[in-house]
C-alpha cells in the first residue's frame, strides 16, 4: 500500500481507504464487509493494522462488528436513530419513543447563513421541514429542518418524513449521518413557539443547533430544535 497521504499511520490510511468505499457504496448500509485477512491481502498490510482501522470504524458507529459473522456497514433504523440522535429521557433516565408531526414542508432559496452551514450557492433551493416530536401524546420538541433540495429530491413526497429522517435519507436517498455537531443555548419560549409546544409564551426551553454529516463530513441538514424539558432530561454520553 502506498503512502500517499504523508505520515500519516498506516492504519489511518486504511481507515480512511475503507471511509472512501463505504462512501462511494461498495458496501452498502447492513453489507458485510470482506474479512480482515482479505481486506490486509488486498491493501498489502498486516491483518493487525486492518484491524486497528475497523476498531476505529466501530468506534465512530461506521461499522458494527456481529459475533461469528463478520463486519457490517452500520444501517440507520428507526428504533437505533431514536436512541443515538434523540436525547430527551425520562427524569429516571429511561428513553423516549418519540412518534413525529409533519406541520409543514416547503421548497425556496436557501437563506444566506443556510448556504454557509450547508455549503450552498447562491439562490440554491433547500426544503424547510417543521415537525413536533411528542411524547405520550404531547408535544415536547419543535423542530425546524433545512436540507438541500439537490440531494434529497421530492422529499415532500415521502410518506415517512414523520418518523426519524436518518433512515430515510440513508434508505431513499443513499446518504448515511455518520455523526452530528450540536450547539445548545437557553431560550424562551415566544408566541409562535408557545402555539406550537401548547406552552405559555415565556416557558424556558433548551434550543439545540445541530449540523449533521456524511461519512465524508459532507454537512447535509440544519436542525433547530426547541425541546421543552420540565418533564425530561437533555442527556449526553462522552466517551
Amino acid at each position: 500500500m502506498k503512502n500517499t497521504l504523508g505520515f500519516q499511520p498506516l492504519y489511518k490510511q486504511v481507515y480512511e481507504q475503507l471511509i472512501k468505499r463505504i462512501s462511494d457504496g461498495d458496501w452498502k448500509p447492513s453489507e458485510n464487509l470482506p474479512s480482515e485477512f482479505a481486506l490486509a491481502a488486498e491493501l498489502g498490510v498486516s491483518q493487525g493494522t486492518v484491524r486497528k482501522a475497523l476498531n476505529a470504524l466501530e468506534a465512530e458507529k461506521l461499522v458494527e462488528r456481529r459475533q461469528g459473522k463478520g463486519t457490517f456497514v452500520t444501517e440507520h433504523t428507526n428504533e437505533a436513530s431514536n436512541f443515538r440522535f434523540f436525547r430527551l429521557v425520562r427524569q429516571d433516565g429511561s428513553r423516549l419513543k418519540p412518534e413525529g408531526v409533519v406541520e409543514s414542508i416547503k421548497q425556496r432559496a436557501a437563506k444566506r447563513q443556510e448556504q454557509s452551514v450547508l455549503a450552498l450557492k447562491d439562490k440554491e433551493q433547500v426544503y424547510e421541514i417543521r415537525r413536533l416530536r411528542m411524547v405520550d401524546q404531547t408535544p415536547c420538541v419543535a423542530e425546524t429542518i433545512i436540507i438541500p433540495q439537490a440531494l434529497f429530491p421530492k422529499i415532500d413526497q415521502q410518506a415517512a418524513v414523520s418518523a426519524s429522517l436518518y433512515p430515510l435519507y440513508q434508505r431513499e436517498y443513499g446518504i448515511s449521518v455518520a455523526n452530528a455537531e450540536e450547539q445548545i443555548q437557553a431560550e424562551l419560549a415566544n408566541k409562535q413557539t408557545a402555539k406550537r409546544l401548547a406552552l405559555d409564551v415565556g416557558t424556558p426551553l433548551i434550543r439545540v443547533d445541530r449540523i449533521a454529516k456524511t461519512i465524508n463530513n459532507q454537512c447535509i441538514e440544519w436542525r433547530s430544535s426547541l425541546c421543552d424539558t420540565r418533564s425530561f432530561i437533555y442527556s449526553v454520553s462522552v466517551t
